[in-house]
């Protein structure tokens, strides 16, 4: 079943997803020169493969029989006295099937147990557990989720100042007499008079601004091919800008000459102040008004919760929900031999024998001899991460320096590899991009652009 995340939810989950990379990626490629161009694209994982030694025989013993000795005697004695001879029986062996794990299982937290989960972030887990959620002794395929009760308000009355007790003032205005008088309005004083400097225009080439190189955001013709990230910077150089002016130059300074400018008198009438004015205060009651208000009585409350629980009416699922999700371990049989029943030796009485001929008188008596067997091993490869898959910046061609002809050259490449690209028309369609990226995917080259090195795998030689 599929599950349709909302837009906010995605842009918070996403960027987990690649943040650790992101963090380790430069803003712009290093050691770039002019006319090349760069894409971040998404670069696989890789791997190393180590051999390990598994016993498939255990150690054992081999039994070796040394017989008995005897000297010839002429007598009338026993021809062969009773003897017990061994005989020796071999150990057997049987076969068993043992599990080894080339790739331990993997316990992660997840947003769900759906396979496409996304994974969680470690400051949420650590947020979850401070809420009393037990995560460190939680088992694969337990889900938690985030519940909360709404905020609550209350209405009470409050009586409210409108207007606080004060006193009005009333102001009794002065009282004046009109009376004339002669005043200077502007005193004689000297004045300088600018005489303006005298100049002339020529025209001037001015450097505004220095040749330099920059990056551009250029367009990948491959953009749609599946993990590409559309980001391309193109590194250009871009010319020094002169710029034409008109200039003033000066012919004749400015100067300034003195001039004798006379007072200025006026007649005016004015009030002189018979009496102050004066203030009246008038007490007055303050003022109030009853309103009812709002407040808040509770503070929204989240907690988690185990999904396999079940919560009250009055809490609300949040949409915040943590599963610990485990990947299964890889394991490959070992067909081994094992000791089923050790070697041994089993002994027969021989009976004596009496008889007038030449007797065999025992010297040493028959022994056994174990020699150690060592235990056979078998080597197996297994294959361990180096690097896991990021993003990075890898030269690519684009719009600047890409053509039909470095186009069908690439689709006849993939075309005898096996890929099937169409007719080398030179025309990046989506035919040539699908067997560009699965060409990429299956020999461990980075995602997303047409990078150098997938044109070196190719065997692609370009002048540039």
């Amino acid at each position: 079943m599929k599950i349709k995340y909302s837009n906010l939810l995605l842009g918070i989950l996403l960027p987990i997803t690649y943040l650790h990379a992101e963090a380790t990626v430069a803003l712009t490629p290093p050691d770039a020169k002019p006319g090349e161009c760069y894409a971040k694209v998404v670069l696989p994982a890789k791997y190393e493969t180590i051999e390990e030694k598994v016993m498939i025989k255990e150690p054992s013993e081999s039994i070796s029989i040394v017989p008995a000795e005897y000297d010839t005697v002429k007598a009338e004695v026993e021809a062969i006295p009773e003897t017990h001879k061994l005989i020796p029986i071999p150990a057997t062996y049987k076969e068993t099937v043992e599990t080894i794990t080339v790739k331990p299982a993997i316990l992660s937290w997840k947003s769900s147990l759906d396979k496409d989960a996304l994974p969680i972030n470690p400051t949420l887990l650590t947020a979850i557990a401070s809420n009393g959620v037990d995560t460190l002794n939680a088992k694969p395929g337990d889900c938690f989720r985030e519940y909360y009760s709404p905020r609550k308000f209350k209405k009470v009355s409050e009586e409210i100042l409108v207007q606080a007790e004060h006193n009005e003032t009333a102001v009794l205005p002065p009282e004046f007499e009109t009376v004339e008088k002669t005043i200077i309005i502007k005193p004689a004083y000297k004045k300088l008079v600018d005489v303006p400097a005298v100049y002339e225009e020529v025209e001037e080439k001015v450097l505004i601004a220095p040749e330099k190189t920059m990056w551009k955001k250029g367009q990948n013709p491959a953009q749609k091919l599946s993990g590409a990230t559309g980001e391309i910077m193109c590194l250009v150089k871009v010319p020094a800008k002169y710029k034409t002016i008109k200039k003033r130059v000066l012919k004749e300074p400015a100067t300034t000459r003195i001039e004798e400018v006379p007072a200025e008198t006026k007649t005016i009438e004015i009030k002189k102040l018979l009496s102050d004015a004066q203030l009246r205060q008038t007490p007055v009651d303050a003022v109030y008004i009853t309103a009812e208000k709002t407040e808040l009585e509770q503070k929204p409350q989240f907690a988690w919760y185990s999904s396999k629980n079940k919560v009250g009416d009055t809490l609300k699922f949040s949409g915040q929900q943590v599963c610990l999700v485990e990947e299964p371990a890889e394991t490959i049989e070992v067909t081994k031999m094992i000791e089923d029943h050790p070697a041994s030796v089993k002994s027969e009485v021989v009976p004596a024998t009496s008889e007038m001929i030449e007797t065999q008188e025992l010297v040493a008596e028959a022994k056994v001899t174990k020699t150690p067997v060592e235990a056979e091993y078998k080597t197996i490869a297994k294959k361990k991460k180096v690097t896991d898959e990021h993003i990075g910046w890898k030269r690519i061609l684009c719009q600047t320096n890409m053509s039909k002809e470095i186009i069908a050259e690439l689709q006849s490449a993939l075309n005898n590899k096996g890929y099937e690209a169409g007719d080398p028309d030179g025309l990046l369609g989506r035919g040539t991009r699908n067997a560009l990226d699965k060409f990429q995917r299956e020999n461990s080259l980075a995602t997303g652009g047409i990078t150098y090195e997938t044109l070196k795998a190719l065997g692609i030689q370009l002048n540039h």
